[in-house]
């Protein structure tokens, strides 16, 4: 059930944080993964970490906002491994502002990176998850997008992060319903607070935008609706990616699968 042998994963945002959890994971379990991330030798890091691991792994230049950057580093990884198989589309950044306050070059980055980036992620992987053999068979591949609880929940301070996050709900659904037909499964991990840099870069800003102290943001704001005021991890995460990965069938598509210690409960 675990395994991932043969099979080959693109990563984006993966030189740290969830994205970076998730490629150590699958490397473990076999299979070969494409760091892809905006800083390239960040992302050679990584997947230099992971080769001398044992695992197989190389880093990819990725600007997910940028279309000819996405669809050249898909094909990048194509060519290196031969196929595509999985898809995680986890590149993202965090901006905190109220609504009347936030710039539109903001709300227009904030989109840009969590959803447009996962709409161009998503067409370049399907060139080749699409791509039909001999047989008249397609490929077939499974596509993740990293959403939130806030795919389902808002929070002050956080209007495009939220937006996008819906959005990402929309995209996957389609996607399944889409993709069912060429082998292609698409799901949304929604974690809640993770403390990776993102995370920990929110607190300070978080206190002094609600004038509150870091640990009130943490107790008050962050973990006040978890069943027990704990931080999910990114090795939750990966374990949910894993999970999802190496399900055997369709029976498990579309699906918004909520990581987060019961804050969110469907």
């Amino acid at each position: 059930m675990t395994s991932l042998n043969g099979k080959v994963a693109l990563i984006t945002g993966a030189a740290s944080g969830l994205g970076k959890a998730i490629a150590e994971l699958y490397a473990k379990h076999g299979a070969s993964v494409a760091i892809a991330d905006i800083n390239q030798q960040a992302a050679d890091a990584v997947a230099a970490e992971i080769n001398a691991a044992g695992g197989k792994a190389i880093g990819v230049a990725m600007d997910v906002t940028d279309e000819a950057a996405v669809d050249a580093g898909t094909d990048k990884v194509v060519a290196t491994f031969g196929q595509l198989d999985i898809l995680i589309s986890n590149a993202g950044v965090q901006i905190i502002n109220p609504i009347d306050q936030f710039s539109y070059a903001d709300w227009k980055k904030m989109l840009a990176i969590h959803l447009d980036g996962g709409f161009l992620t998503t067409r370049a992987a399907l060139k080749h998850m699409y791509k039909v053999d001999g047989s008249g068979k397609s490929h077939g591949g499974i596509v993740i997008y990293m959403g939130s609880v806030h795919s389902h929940e808002a929070s002050k301070l956080k209007a495009p992060y939220v937006a996008a996050k819906h959005g990402l709900l929309g995209l996957a659904r389609t996607l399944a319903k889409e993709g069912a037909e060429h082998g292609v499964r698409s799901h949304v991990i929604c974690p809640g607070f993770v403390r990776t840099p993102l995370v920990e870069k929110q607190i300070p800003e978080q206190a002094r935008e609600l004038g509150i102290s870091e640990d009130e943001v943490i107790r008050n704001v962050m973990l006040k609706d978890t069943v027990d005021a704990t931080f999910t991890t990114v090795d939750d995460i990966a374990q949910t990616a894993l999970y999802l990965a190496t399900f055997p069938s369709a029976a498990l598509t579309g699906q918004s699968i909520v990581v987060s210690h019961g804050w969110y409960m469907q």
